[in-house]
């Protein structure tokens, strides 16, 4: 690819005098309008050394309103981001709807730098392709304008940047021995670079090369590009047609269908009180120790409640939290997504709480949201719901990847029992904020919920991040079911890597 690329390019003060004035309202304008438009945009700035993209963003930034774009200068990942999933540290500055970020250096540091250097494993860095291309379709799919560039310079050219860097006391300092050690190096980086360009240039996030021996040719070459494709998401969204989600229909009856995975669970399963409290004591005795082991190994362990209203998924994380040390674990409760994370990628607040090496998360409600209220109460396009299932696999996958233990419950009650807990609720004067006119809604709509909680559990119960059904007509049955499952899911990881 960059062999046919000539980094030479030149263009006339004259023609740049004339058009470039120009470009800057453009630039401004657009700006304006995708805030408008609730259209974020992300600017990825990647090159050689001594390229100049620090010159291309002050130039850029000129012509934009500071009150709407931030810039993320990406260096080494430090001692806190490296007990996180790698892209934890880049999901942290995604933009909202209408504003821009632009990021000098970026997630490509991991297929760059981190490989050259040896910072990583090849089994790491290789595997980072399919991370990379992944975060960034999630990103388009949502609506995100993503625009990356790569500046290009001939080694001589380089060679010369950085000796004329060394006779400038004020910007020696650019021109240490790692910038030395590219450009003497430069044939193996180019074939890093060739492969990085062939891997992850794809229809959502192509990359643009600019040629950029001269500043005023890539200066030109960078506007032109960002004005054509913040314009195209313009003119799409401008070209939807004004329709709103719908909620999910009642399905109709069938013999087919009727044998679903939820009609095979035995909810008579029960645990008297005394084998309860006997089996509850030790259970979490074993946690605590386990939980311990998990800091000491720096395992991070995420845990997924989601169930039906009213199915004790709040007496079941208190039974497991009861034999914890409260310094190594959170609960994140899930709700309605408020303004900000509205105006974001619905996965953006979860990786925002994913827990760091050592400590566990477990959260009440999740991510699968999207598929379930979100798909069923029509808050979400059928487009939105049915890609969702794609991302969540992949979202567990990464975290899988860094060694993360993942627990996933569905807890199952039959409707009578829910009945029961809800007339037992209103009748309880500290319960009754726990029955809301929600809670009556979601009931009139048990058969859409069954057919998509069938389907997430069929889509979305992997090797690595597997569901587990808790029969929960009976608290004692299912908590401990759950605690059991926990404990034997961080033993077998805990094993494994001794």
């Amino acid at each position: 690819m960059l062999e046919h690329i000539d980094p030479t390019k030149k263009i006339s003060k004259a023609a740049y005098q004339e058009i470039f004035p120009e470009m800057e309202v453009r630039m401004g304008a657009l700006q304006r309008a995708a805030r408008s438009a609730g259209v974020p945009v992300i600017l990825v700035f990647e090159g050689w050394d001594t390229a100049g993209k620090g010159r291309q963003i002050n130039r850029l930034t000129r012509t934009l309103d500071p009150r709407g774009y931030r810039v993320h200068a990406i260096s080494a990942p430090n001692e806190v981001e490296r007990f996180f999933p790698w892209l934890w540290r880049f999901w942290q500055n995604i933009p909202p709807a209408g504003r821009f970020a632009i990021f000098d250096r970026s997630w490509y540091g991991r297929v760059l730098v981190a490989r050259m250097e040896g910072l990583v494993a090849e089994d790491q860095w290789q595997k980072a392709y399919d991370d990379i291309v992944e975060f960034e379709r999630q990103l388009a799919d949502s609506g995100v304008v993503i625009v990356k560039f790569w500046l290009h310079i001939s080694q001589k050219e380089q060679k010369s940047r950085l000796k004329a860097l060394q006779k400038d006391p004020a910007l020696a300092w650019k021109a240490d021995e790692e910038e030395w050690r590219q450009n003497k190096k430069y044939d193996r980086w180019l074939l890093a670079i060739e492969q990085m360009l062939e891997r992850t240039s794809t229809a959502c996030a192509p990359w643009t090369v600019v040629e950029s021996t001269q500043n005023r040719f890539g200066r030109v070459r960078v506007f032109e590009t960002i004005l054509d494709r913040v314009q195209q998401e313009l003119d799409r969204r401008a070209a939807l047609p004004k329709t709103k989600p719908e909620a999910m229909p009642e399905p109709p009856d069938s013999p087919t269908t009727e044998q679903t995975i939820l009609d095979r669970i035995d909810l008579d399963l029960s645990l008297e009180r005394e084998e309860y409290q006997t089996q509850l004591d030790e259970l979490q005795e074993r946690l605590h120790e386990l939980e311990h082991r998990l800091y000491l190994e720096r395992v991070p362990a995420v845990i997924v409640y989601e169930g039906q209203d009213a199915a004790g998924k709040g007496g079941n994380i208190r039974r497991l939290t009861n034999g914890l040390d409260p310094r190594g674990y959170s609960v994140v409760p899930v709700a309605a997504p408020n303004d900000e994370e509205r105006a974001r990628h619905y996965l953006w607040r979860f990786w925002r709480t994913v827990p760091k090496a050592g400590h566990i998360a477990i959260f009440d409600r999740s991510w699968y949201g999207r598929v379930l209220v979100e798909r069923v109460e029509g808050f979400c396009s059928e487009e939105d719901w049915t890609r969702a299932f794609r991302e969540i696999n992949e979202f567990e996958h990464q975290l899988a990847d860094h060694g993360t233990v993942i627990v996933k419950f569905w807890l199952q009650i039959d409707r009578e029992e829910q009945m029961r807990r809800f007339e037992a609720r209103k009748e309880n004067a500290y319960k009754q904020w726990k029955i809301t006119d929600e809670d009556w809604r979601n009931r009139e709509k048990w058969k859409q919920y069954k057919m998509a909680v069938v389907d997430m559990l069929h889509k979305t119960s992997t090797t690595y991040a597997p569901w587990t059904l808790l029969e929960a007509n009976c608290k004692r049955h299912a908590r401990i079911k759950a605690l059991r499952t926990v404990a034997d899911a961080i033993e077998n990881v805990l094993d494994k890597r001794q």
